[in-house]
């Protein structure tokens, strides 16, 4: 019962270091209060030596406040140093246990010291030196009230000489004093309520600091705390010499467990992903946000193997409420200091090799390599060029046709988008159409490319459809679409006349806000086609969801047709659905006429590809149209490229 007892009194007095956050808030508040306090006590001292020069001996008067001026002033200075870098942990610990001690060392002396100068003068100076000890106390404790053991150090070195006073002194002193202890006691009461309130707006600021870097959905540290963890290790390795690597994960095949089994499943997909990571200890995890999360791994680890480990836990099952979901990932990596030597480029890097991850090898990692920083110097100049691009002069369109390989009409032409920079030349679609998507200019590179097309379509036959392809950001946004409604509605041309294709992955990427779109543009007339079918995470189901058309075969199943069944087989499936979803097919990709023979034979009839035509400008179309007109002539292979 005694010794608990006596632990309890002497935590009053005593720092506790069970909380590190408490402590680094109690020094920042003492930082910008203690130096009014020392100022206070050195300047009261001097004036309670000026008041009894000649009425005590000089070594009483002089000495004490002297040695007080200097020891404060000494510790002034040592925390303004300290206050320009703000101690945590440890050093905030040890800087309060110093406040203590100091705390001591000044009460006793200050109160020694006036109990010296008492009673040397008449009833006036003995009050003075009432006034010294109680006002100065009184400030004292009210500057040290975020450190309450200092408080209650300086209440207690009070205490005996309050009861001195009341029992010896005068009766104007004991009243004095008597005023001073009541006022004490509810100082305390007062300032203890503070505390607590401090305390409690400490953890309420720490609980808030923590939130704002959490993910609230997983748990995980989010992309803010990610950024800071990020340059710390960037400035400590800069600093060792060390090396890390930064990695970026993005889940594949995401968008349709939302869609097909809810927000709520794709939820707990999400913290079953956060959860698995951690589990794993690869490195230190963070959600950056949707599907995509971020890993920082320390040391000389293979990112690469590390990267398979990730790729190989995130693609096992996920047993959810809803049923069964099935998701893969890709990871891009980038190594300090050979990547990059600051975190916005390490960050950069690592999303171009997730970028290459999901373009050529989804469901894998890639590290960044020097390969990949050419291309991004390759891809750098063409958005520049983009940026400074004349689009109706440098832009032109070929076509290539789409025909009905039985009847030998042709159906349809797709307009194919060509660039001819000044400064890099000629520019394939494959660089400058993902380039243009990534830096947001590919809406106006649409738009401007729908209203040559238009243009060229009135010298067609009437019955010639325009087939056209758009980017997954041109019907990512209302604005967007309304864009390209106008252009069409300008243009005169019977919206009934033109297909517009899009791709599975940019379907995929918000299937909601893509069908919306897809509707808008229906709903004007106009023929929607499912571009590459057959490549991608598209569920079958969603074909009832989407108002698409037509389905265009992507022509890696061609390639490999005559010799093997599979792909055949899979043409076949695809070819009998579109017949039970009264939707048109197209095949790509035909370049020889054993492949449109064997088609054929299947039930195919649309075809487009090499075997009829290669993309030719607009003023080759009607040569084209006079040879496919013949009844006894097949286009054939063209071997020149038009």
């Amino acid at each position: 019962m005694f010794l608990p007892g006596l632990r309890r009194l002497i935590g009053l007095y005593a720092v506790r270091e069970n909380d590190p956050v408490l402590a680094t808030a109690q020094f920042q508040a003492l930082a910008r209060q203690i130096l009014m306090l020392y100022a206070f006590l050195g300047l009261n001292a001097v004036g309670l030596a000026y008041a009894h020069y000649g009425l005590a001996p000089d070594w009483v008067v002089i000495g004490p406040p002297f040695v007080l001026v200097l020891a404060v002033g000494g510790r002034s200075l040592s925390w303004i140093r300290a206050a320009r870098r703000p101690l945590q942990g440890r050093q905030a610990f040890a800087q309060l246990r110093m406040v203590n001690r100091f705390t001591v060392i000044l009460g006793l002396s200050a109160s020694l010291w006036a109990s010296l100068l008492y009673g040397r003068g008449d009833s006036a100076s003995d009050m003075h030196v009432i006034f010294f000890l109680t006002i100065t106390m009184m400030f004292c404790m009210q500057c040290l009230a975020h450190l309450r053991s200092a408080a209650h150090i300086l209440t207690t070195i009070a205490v005996p000489y309050c009861l001195y006073f009341i029992a010896f002194g005068e009766p104007m002193v004991q009243m004095a004093v008597v005023s001073y202890v009541l006022v004490l006691i509810g100082s305390t009461a007062m300032q203890s309520f503070a505390y607590r309130d401090f305390c409690h707006l400490v953890d309420l600021t720490a609980e808030n600091g923590r939130l704002a870097l959490t993910d609230m959905l997983t748990g995980l540290p989010n992309r803010r705390a990610f950024t800071a963890r990020l340059e710390e290790a960037v400035a400590q390795a800069a600093a060792t010499g060390g090396r890390f690597g930064v990695g970026m994960i993005d889940l594949d095949g995401f968008k349709p467990v939302n869609d097909s089994l809810g927000h709520g499943a794709g939820d707990a997909v999400l913290r079953e992903v956060a959860r698995r990571l951690e589990a794993a200890g690869l490195g230190w995890v963070a959600r950056l946000g949707g599907d995509e999360f971020g890993l920082i791994v320390e040391g000389e680890a293979d990112l690469e193997a590390i990267g398979g480990q990730v790729c190989a836990l995130l693609r096992q099952p996920y047993l959810l409420r809803e049923g069964s979901a099935q998701i893969g990932a890709s990871v891009g990596f980038a190594r300090f200091p050979e990547a990059a030597a600051g975190a916005e480029t390490l960050v950069d890097r690592a999303d171009f090799a997730l970028y290459h991850a999901k373009t050529c090898r989804r469901g894998s990692a890639v590290c960044f390599a020097p390969a990949h920083e050419a291309a991004l110097r390759r891809d750098a100049a063409i958005e520049q060029a983009l940026r400074r691009a004349d689009l109706a002069r440098e832009f032109h369109l070929l076509y290539q046709p789409i025909v009905d390989a039985v009847s030998g009409r042709v159906e349809a032409y797709e307009a194919l988008a060509r660039w001819q920079s000044p400064t890099l030349g000629a520019v394939s679609p494959a660089d400058f159409i993902p380039v243009a998507e990534r830096s947001g200019l590919i809406r106006d590179l649409t738009r401007a490319m729908l209203g040559q097309a238009l243009d060229t379509m009135r010298r067609w036959p009437a019955d010639r459809r325009l087939s056209f392809n758009l980017s997954a950001h041109d019907i990512a946004a209302p604005e967007s679409v309304d864009g390209l409604t106008a252009i069409v509605v300008a243009s005169g041309i019977d919206p009934g006349r033109i297909v517009f294709e899009v791709t599975e992955s940019g379907l995929m990427r918000d299937l909601g806000d893509a069908n919306r779109a897809l509707a808008s543009l229906k709903a004007l007339g106009v023929k929607i086609a499912l571009d590459d079918f057959g490549t991608g995470y598209f569920s079958l189901s969603y074909l009832q969801r989407l108002p698409v058309d037509r389905l265009k075969i992507d022509r890696s199943f061609v390639t490999r047709l005559t010799e093997d069944a599979t792909s055949l087989a899979i043409v076949r499936s695809i070819l009998d659905l579109c017949r039970h979803l009264d939707l048109d097919c197209v095949v790509e990709g035909i370049e020889t006429a054993d492949q449109m023979l064997l088609l054929r034979s299947v039930g195919c009839r649309m075809m487009q590809g090499y075997l009829f035509h290669r993309p030719m400008p607009a003023d080759a179309i009607p040569a084209f149209e006079a040879a496919a007109a013949e009844p006894t002539r097949w286009p054939g292979p063209c071997s020149e490229a038009a």
